[in-house]
């Protein structure tokens, strides 16, 4: 018996290290990931392979794409390896949806049945209707991105007559490149804890680990330590043998802090950083302020050293005159040094423009120095900018314009002016994004359907526009970089043919400009 324990915990150790080598080898080789559109109403089979780290892994799913509750995934899964067996940091896995534009949904997690490789499944549904569906390992569920250790992709998907659905290549991925996964201070999860500790548990002590990655610990102490009693309390819970639902439900908690407390940090780090920059910027410029000084100090010295060195001059000539044989000679002398006294004050009078230009072109170089950076750095952050602008809604550059288009369910009805419970925390959401980025100007546009009177339109549209605009003044925004307008049903998208369009016509532009 001893015998056999000893040859199973040898295999355990062997596979671990070849899914560690296999995670670590994925560090710089991007997936090209197979999307499919799913039909309306018509049930789809989708198969799943392993990745070539994984191979004996698999699944199947059913898809069905419906009007009222978008498009609904149920994942069987099998032979899924234990989490920890892949490398510090891995405490669950999650299905992931990835559309062909790069938008990443966060479908759920994968939650393990077992010890040892196991079988498990998932329903979920998803709003895409063009995706790829992944599974990756995760230090919890509440992540953001997948992970480099990808465990799991669809295949070409088949109809109910077995016919394949047409595929487009979504994108290509790299994953997180976060250094958490190699990081030192990353916790490992032991076979005892995982036989024995509650998944989410495990989870919330790597979110509570990747809040102190973070800089937690510095830059969001507050929220760290509300993570660290939630995690505490739970772990209390579970030794006290309280029910698995409300251990569960403390440890998620935990998670949800800790991922609060992660955030929080990298957004304060972010500030400090600026800070720091704008710091060094000053210093660079109280240094050139300091050496024109100095040559201004100096041009004086010269000054005071040239007037000197005159009267010396004068009162040789006097003392001169008393020689009557030298009378002529030193007439001429006189006149030579009045003459190079001359030349020295022209020069000096040149000297100073040439410091005076060279101190100009220096500020305007400057200046655009500090115009260029500001644009440098804001069409670096504009691919950020937009990726985070597409939870709102459509977004699309228009000459150098960035337009996020706000469809009509952000209200409560197609002639109010009153925005939903989620939307109002959406706008709440877009207006700290829109304050965060404050080189760009905000110019709010409503438009509505050409069924109402003009008047009521335009009273519509007034009201939207002036309503968001105060949301994003409240949080943040300075009003001198919002411009809003209501056009009525002036201006459609489309013709004002069907109930469809006049949908689409309903609808609020937010147009952002670089005010460089």
């Amino acid at each position: 018996m001893k015998k056999i324990s000893t040859f199973l915990a040898l295999i355990s150790f062997i596979f671990c290290m070849a899914a560690v080598s296999a995670v670590s080898g994925q560090a710089d080789v991007g997936r090209r990931t197979t999307a499919a559109t799913y039909p309306l109403d018509e049930s789809v089979t989708v198969r799943f392979r392993g990745t070539t780290r994984f191979p004996r892994m698999s699944g199947e799913a059913r898809i069905k794409r419906t009007k009222r509750n978008g498009t609904e995934i149920d994942l069987n899964v099998s032979k899924m390896p234990r989490p920890f067996e892949l490398g510090a940091g891995y405490a669950t896995y999650v299905l992931w949806a990835i559309s062909p534009d790069g938008q990443i949904d966060n479908l759920g997690e994968i939650k393990r049945r077992g010890f040892f490789e196991f079988d498990s499944k998932i329903s979920v549904t998803t709003p895409l209707q063009t995706f790829a569906l992944i599974v990756t390992a995760e230090p919890h569920f509440l992540v953001t991105r997948p992970s480099q250790a990808i465990m799991l992709e669809n295949l070409t998907p088949y109809n109910a007559n077995g016919i394949p659905l047409n595929t487009i290549t979504a994108v290509t991925y790299f994953g997180n490149s976060s250094d958490y996964f190699r990081d030192p201070r990353t916790p490992e999860i032991a076979e005892l804890d995982y036989s024995k500790t509650p998944s989410t548990i495990l989870q919330a002590k790597q979110a509570v680990a990747l809040a102190k990655f973070a800089g937690a610990e510095r830059d969001a102490p507050t929220e760290l330590e509300e993570a660290n009693v939630l995690l505490k309390n739970a772990d209390l819970a579970w030794q006290a043998g309280r029910k698995e639902e409300l251990v569960d439900i403390d440890a998620r908690k935990a998670i949800s802090a800790a991922v609060k407390a992660e955030n929080t940090a990298n957004v304060r780090k972010a500030a400090r950083e600026k800070r720091n920059e704008q710091a060094q910027q000053d210093a660079d410029t109280r240094r050139a302020e300091e050496q024109f000084t100095n040559a201004q100090n100096q041009i004086n010295e010269l000054k005071e050293e040239l007037a000197r060195e005159t009267r010396n001059r004068e009162l040789a000539e006097r003392d001169a005159m008393n020689y009557s044989t030298q009378l002529n000679d030193m007439k001429a002398e006189n006149g030579r040094l009045r003459e190079e006294i001359g030349k020295m004050k022209v020069e000096a009078q040149n000297l100073n423009a040439k410091i005076q230009a060279a101190e100009n072109d220096k500020q305007a170089a400057q200046t655009e120095l500090d115009k260029q950076a500001r644009l440098a750095k804001a069409k670096a952050a504009e691919g950020d900018l937009i990726k985070a602008l597409k939870q709102f809604g459509s977004v699309s550059k228009v000459d150098n314009s960035i337009v996020l288009v706000l469809p009509e369910s952000l209200w409560t009805g197609s002639r109010t002016s009153t925005l939903t419970i989620l939307a109002d925390g959406k706008m709440s959401s877009l207006g700290e994004i829109l304050a965060n980025n404050p080189d760009y100007a905000v110019t709010i546009e409503s438009h509505t359907d050409g069924a109402a009177p003009a008047d009521v339109a335009q009273s519509l549209t007034d009201s939207r526009a002036n309503l968001i605009a105060e949301k994003f003044k409240f949080l943040g925004v300075p009003e001198s970089r919002i411009r809003a307008r209501g056009f009525g049903g002036q201006i459609p998208a489309v013709p004002n043919t069907t109930a469809r369009n006049r949908a689409k016509n309903r609808r609020v532009n937010v147009i952002l400009d670089l005010t460089l």
